[in-house]
């Protein structure tokens, strides 16, 4: 049978969720989202489908997120994702308990990490390894992680950025903040009810991030019209706004992560701290794309920040990438077994 089964990596995230076949590649991404009728608690909708319900559903059905700020906060859910996961991506093969590298915050809990066996071995995953997800965003932007000179990652996805210093395959020091792309949608829905009075959603906040997001005050400032509710009418209403008004709302959030940049910094080893002055550090994860943030972070601390080449996709490269590593017995990682 074990030469039937498939080693797959997945990078379960707190907004979007993506899936690396050995052999293949990136297979599959989508948003980590289910559906629930509530009335007999079955699954409707995953990934794309249920991310369309959520604030148009009605009372019955319940359009949720089952991780939080990274980590599981519903595991039943949790794992009706992962088996949706694994047999969009295996298809047939699916039969066959695959072996799977789950990417997890590297502030894990042990209980958090317990939710997570739960959910693998519910999903019907034979071996599962897990990794941390500065290790696996390091590995898949192609840093040398193996060598003994100091590479920083700065990975900023939905539910965490976390940002790592990482030296012969391993984390010497890191931090994990749970402010990312949830946080700065929050922060634009807090300044548009605050600044203009208007309530928007989720959705809303996202497209006004991606659209026209910056990180830092620009001459020359995009434009977006949005609709929403009057906070006092109760009415519909449409304003149009700009990338320096985005910049100015998400400014609580990056100055959080910014302080994380700097503390890690600080507590790194000399050495490693030359490494890092010179090679600068690497962005990667969703958030990282947000417009100016290479700018913010290199002028806030004086490292030189890249956005690593495919940057969404850094995760669940690197988990792919850690089969073949494990197989070769150059990387350790925890491993739980059915």
């Amino acid at each position: 049978m074990l030469g039937f089964s498939k080693r797959v990596g997945i990078d379960l995230g707190t907004a979007n969720s993506i899936v690396f076949l050995e052999g293949q590649g990136v297979v599959l991404m989508e948003p980590t989202v289910v559906a629930l009728d509530v009335s007999n608690y079955t699954v409707i909708a995953v990934g794309q489908e249920a991310k369309e319900m959520i604030g148009k559903t009605p009372d019955n059905i319940v359009a949720k997120r089952p991780l939080r700020n990274g980590v599981i906060a519903d595991s039943r859910v949790t794992e009706a994702l992962l088996k949706y996961f694994l047999r969009k991506a295996l298809g047939r093969s699916a039969f066959f308990k695959p072996e799977v590298v789950i990417s997890v915050p590297a502030g894990i809990t042990s209980v958090e990490k317990r939710a997570v066996l739960k959910a693998g071995m519910g999903a019907g995953i034979g071996k599962m390894h897990l990794i941390p997800e500065p290790l696996a965003a390091a590995i898949g932007a192609g840093l040398p992680i193996h060598t003994s000179s100091g590479n920083m990652i700065v990975n900023m996805g939905g539910g965490t950025a976390e940002i790592a210093v990482i030296s012969l395959n391993g984390i010497v020091e890191f931090s994990s903040l749970r402010v990312s792309g949830d946080a700065l949608n929050e922060s634009i829905i807090a300044y548009m009810r605050k600044t203009h009075g208007l309530l928007i959603g989720e959705q809303t906040a996202e497209q006004i991030k991606i659209n026209i997001g910056s990180a830092i005050k620009v001459a020359r400032p995009k434009s977006m019209e949005i609709k929403g509710r009057d906070s006092t009418g109760g009415m519909p209403r449409s304003i149009t706004i700009d990338s320096n008004e985005v910049a100015e709302a998400l400014k609580v959030p990056l100055t959080q992560i910014i302080h994380a940049i700097k503390s890690v910094l600080e507590k790194t080893p000399p050495e490693l701290s030359a490494d890092i002055i010179d090679r600068g550090m690497v962005m990667s994860g969703g958030t990282s794309m947000l417009s100016g943030l290479d700018t913010l972070l290199t002028k806030a601390t004086g490292v030189a920040a890249h956005v690593a080449e495919e940057p969404i996709y850094c995760v669940a490269k690197g988990t792919g990438a850690s089969l073949e590593l494990l197989a070769e017995g150059k990387l350790t990682l925890s491993s739980m077994l059915e």
